[in-house]
């Protein structure tokens, strides 16, 4: 028997041809990864000696349940809708006490999270949104307003705030969907995308946008980098000016104004980790 991986790779190779009539077994593949994804048995992405490695077949996989599910009306007592039948009723519909005390997330009304994404024991999701692929592991609060995108990944005893947003990275399927490691803190109104890591313990200030050409400038060294925020390090948007025309306008940044070490963030309050 063709083994999980190859029957995708295979039907990927021909996917403008997968579609809802395509081979029950094909069907089968693809929703066992959902589920698999739902239960957290498998994940997108892995941390794997000390290494982020996207796992390929199963974004593929994602992308290839959207050809083989048609479209599905789902009404409402206030309004409809539409959207493809394998997500559309999420992850807990039909829910009761019993399927809530096992998986051991608190979730509150207005709240949509799709089948197919992961929610670890005692995270915390104020009305947000999760979207299908993504990994919340335990102990993090997705507050109000905040959103995970399709694959990313948040760790452990996180704290995603009021209105920020982890992007999603569902295409090309060999990109590294954005990363959230341990124990962060993403400020408000913040957004970070395009396959950013930001490393375990770090802070992030309120209104911090980071993308992969973002520049990250380490204050102290002068060093600049993209798309990676060392481990627990203290970050603040910042403005680099134009150093062949002082006229010109500054360009946005993110700063890392310092880098503390585990026991500090652990017994340092979030403001004054902030506070120079």
């Amino acid at each position: 028997m063709m083994s999980i991986e190859n029957i995708i790779n295979e039907a990927w190779e021909k996917r403008d041809h997968v579609n809802q009539d395509s081979d029950q077994n094909l069907k089968d593949t693809v929703n066992q990864i959902i589920n698999d994804l739902d239960s957290g048995k498998v994940r997108v992405a892995e941390k794997i000696n000390g290494e982020w490695v996207t796992h390929q077949h199963i974004k593929k996989a994602i992308m290839l349940s959207f050809r083989i599910h048609g479209m599905e009306t789902l009404a409402g007592p206030y309004s409809s809708w539409r959207d493809k039948s394998n997500i559309l009723k999420g992850k807990t519909a039909g829910w009761g006490d019993k399927e809530f005390e096992q998986a051991g997330f608190r979730m509150v009304p207005n709240s949509p999270v799709r089948k197919g994404s992961f929610i670890g024991k005692n995270v915390v999701l104020m009305p947000c949104f999760v979207n299908i692929g993504a990994y919340i592991d335990t102990g993090t609060m997705m507050d109000t307003f905040s959103r995970a995108g399709s694959c990313c990944q948040i760790g452990k005893n996180c704290h995603i705030s009021a209105g920020s947003g982890v992007g999603g990275v569902l295409e090309p399927a060999q990109a590294l969907p954005t990363i959230i490691e341990d124990n962060v803190f993403l400020g408000a109104m913040s957004e970070v995308v395009e396959g950013v890591i930001v490393g375990e313990g770090s802070v992030l200030s309120m209104g911090m946008y980071i993308g992969q050409s973002t520049k990250i400038v380490n204050r102290k060294t002068g060093e600049i980098t993209y798309g990676n925020i060392p481990p627990y390090s203290v970050v603040v948007p910042g403005s680099l000016p134009d150093k062949n025309n002082a006229s010109a306008p500054s360009l946005y940044c993110a700063v890392i104004i310092k880098q503390v070490d585990e026991k500090t963030r652990s017994k340092t309050s979030i403001n004054d980790l902030l506070r120079e």
